[in-house]
């Protein structure tokens, strides 16, 4: 099983990713739906975060700068937490910030041991 996990890491990478992009694009463009406990018009700080999921999930699909983009995200994932969910309860099962907490660890995973396999980071790194 050793074998496969670099590619099942690129996959975890992959499905959290595009996961983490729906979130941005429900703030931002409404789509499927408008993100649920998110107000309209989004305040500033929601709009920099959308932006931020976008840009990061496409990143983190595509495993390019995977390092970096998962650090970054892991760090959006903890201020979120702590600035949204956090002062409503301390418990993630009423305050609803498990996602924001497993994001915030896949993550930080992801910055340590980068994008696996399949990837664009594991590309550059083969010699031509």
């Amino acid at each position: 099983m050793s074998v496969w996990a670099t590619r099942i890491l690129s996959l975890l990478r992959i499905v959290a990713a595009l996961l983490f992009m729906e979130h941005g694009v429900m703030k931002l463009f409404h789509f499927p739906i408008p993100q649920p406990g998110v107000p309209d018009p989004l305040p500033t700080l929601l709009v920099v975060a959308a932006v931020l999921e976008i840009g990061l999930g496409i990143l983190l699909t595509l495993g390019l700068f995977t390092r970096i983009a998962a650090f970054i995200a892991s760090g959006e994932m903890a201020v979120a937490y702590f600035t949204a969910h956090l002062p409503s309860s301390i418990w993630p099962g009423v305050n609803g910030g498990s996602e924001a907490i497993l994001y915030c660890f896949v993550f930080f995973y992801l910055a340590f041991v980068g994008g696996g396999a399949w990837s664009i980071d594991a590309r550059r790194r083969q010699p031509s």
